[in-house]
């Protein structure tokens, strides 16, 4: 096996996500494990470049690092290592939050002729993910979008408003809706409208702390609930979920992209379920009426 084989079969053999860069950002070498991570194969993305929009990648206020904030464009300006934790686009349009490395390519010389950018799925959400897939043999799953069914939040909810009463542990609620979903449905039809529920459910999902847990409430509506938020938190972790969301975009069959109102809560102690989601859909409808795709209630 020639020598560049054998680099590249071992790059292939990473746990870890890892691709190439040239000064002018273009993508030289994508290994096996950037593919399972982010779906695009080396086939999709060898030749362009990163900066063009394909990856997208985005810091957890919604930036477009591509175009201002790239790791790889400040590493090959000053020559320094770097680490930062991001959220990638995946090729099904959702976003997935990754941990990135990233070091400059030098030449004979010692001048910089490229970089090196090596990404993982961030543990945190990875854990997140794996304890809703094991809800799955308790049919606490919905079906379509691969998050958990509105019986897992209700009992979900339950859970923390005990833990609320007997414990003093706050407990927050977000009522999520995506915008304008009739008109998708009517515009480009429900399979269309079936993968933008899947693109929004696992970007919400992706942009929640490890001991949350967003699930599909009905129709449209999603349903997060947040464990012990600190005074401002809810609303931050909200706006998070906000700004994720209108980051993705959904690009087969059709080119799709939505954004998300949601009305947020702190639950008061001795209150039911009922009177939390009251007022949670109360701030949800109060997001709809000032316009959509923001955050109302959660505030300190």
């Amino acid at each position: 096996m020639a020598g560049r084989e054998m680099y590249e079969a071992l790059l292939d053999g990473l746990f870890e996500g890892v691709y190439f860069v040239d000064r002018d950002r273009r993508i030289t070498f994508w290994n096996k494990a950037a593919g399972r991570i982010t779906g695009f194969g080396s086939a999709d993305v060898i030749g362009r470049r990163c900066k063009d929009g394909m990856l997208c990648h985005v810091d957890e206020a919604g930036n477009h690092l591509c175009e201002n904030g790239c790791p790889l464009a400040a590493t090959m300006d000053d020559g320094k290592s770097r680490s930062a934790q991001v959220f990638v686009s995946h090729a099904d349009g959702h976003r997935v939050p990754v941990r990135v490395a990233v070091s400059p390519i030098l030449d004979a010389t010692g001048e910089i002729v490229g970089a090196v950018e090596s990404f993982f799925e961030d543990d945190e959400w990875r854990r997140a993910a794996d304890r809703v897939h094991e809800l799955e043999k308790y049919a606490f799953i919905d079906e379509l979008t691969d998050v958990p069914n509105r019986r897992h939040m209700e009992q979900r909810l339950a859970s923390k408003l005990d833990e609320l009463a007997r414990y003093g542990w706050p407990c927050g609620v977000l009522l999520i809706d995506v915008d304008h979903f009739k008109a998708i449905n009517d515009t480009h039809g429900h399979a269309v409208g079936d993968l933008v529920l899947k693109m929004v459910a696992r970007t919400l999902a992706a942009g929640l702390r490890g001991l949350d847990v967003v699930g599909r409430w009905g129709g449209e509506e999603f349903l997060a609930v947040v464990t012990n938020p600190s005074r401002g938190a809810l609303a931050a972790i909200a706006n998070r979920m906000r700004v994720l969301v209108a980051a993705s975009r959904l690009s087969e069959p059709v080119s799709v992209s939505v954004t998300v109102s949601i009305g947020a809560t702190v639950a008061e102690p001795g209150e039911a379920a009922a009177d939390v989601l009251r007022r949670a859909d109360e701030n949800l409808y109060r997001a709809k009426k000032a316009g959509r795709d923001r955050v109302c209630g959660g505030e300190p």
